[in-house]
């Protein structure tokens, strides 16, 4: 968008944490409740970092909707947000797992916490300043996919925690393109990872072969199982 009208007229939003699906035409369902005082939802900012009062505005905006504040911190807030789509929706899509069971399930949830990691790494090589991964620090979590075993064991109890927060039917975007034979944003999330990390040499294997997979299911050459990711 910058590219075309320019980044003085580019202002950047990010959703942190909102599951909500289009169960029918004209029909949204939220499957988590409001983040309200326990999380803030919307993270608005500029490019450059600084406050002002068309950010402010915008953030009070959407402050109708859920909790939102302005935000100095727009590219770690971006990549943090990446971090969790990219360890979930490809997931979930390869898969066909809900959330929950994605999360609840000892192998799902140990290939997630492996991407989360992998991602978290290519970000900070990238030199983002990560937040938050909603309740997950980034370092904690990098250092749980790369085989810490007290790390892993805090993400693990933090990912059962948050499991309760959501309902049993939510599946991340993916899957529910999946499900509905839509094209996926795959290179976009788990496809993105694996490309900036090959790019700044700090490689991320796994989001490359999620990215492969979730195009097998899409493309209809396999059925979306965890079978796929037994291998992983």
């Amino acid at each position: 968008i910058a590219a075309i009208v320019g980044w003085g007229k580019v202002l950047g939003t990010i959703v942190s944490l909102l599951a909500s699906e289009c169960y029918a035409p004209g029909h949204v369902r939220r499957t988590m409740p409001l983040g309200e005082d326990r999380y803030t939802t919307y993270r608005v900012g500029e490019v450059h970092g600084r406050m002002t009062p068309r950010a402010e505005e915008v953030a009070r905006a959407l402050k109708c909707a859920d909790s939102s504040k302005v935000t100095t911190n727009l590219w770690g807030e971006r990549w943090s947000k990446l971090v969790i789509n990219a360890m979930r929706n490809g997931l979930s899509a390869a898969t066909g797992l809900s959330g929950n069971q994605r999360d609840l399930s000892e192998h799902p949830r140990d290939v997630s916490i492996r991407l989360g990691g992998q991602a978290v790494r290519v970000g900070q090589a990238l030199g983002f300043q990560l937040e938050k991964l909603q309740v997950m620090d980034a370092e904690t979590l990098a250092r749980a996919g790369e085989g810490s075993a007290d790390a892993k064991a805090e993400i693990v109890d933090q990912l059962v925690t948050l499991s309760k927060t959501r309902s049993e039917e939510q599946r991340p975007s993916m899957a529910q393109d999946i499900f509905k034979g839509r094209r996926t944003e795959t290179d976009f999330i788990n496809g993105f990872v694996a490309a900036k990390g090959e790019e700044i040499g700090v490689p991320a294997p796994l989001h490359a072969r999620m990215n492969e997979l979730v195009k097998k299911v899409e493309r209809r050459e396999v059925k979306a199982s965890a079978d796929l990711i037994k291998g992983l």
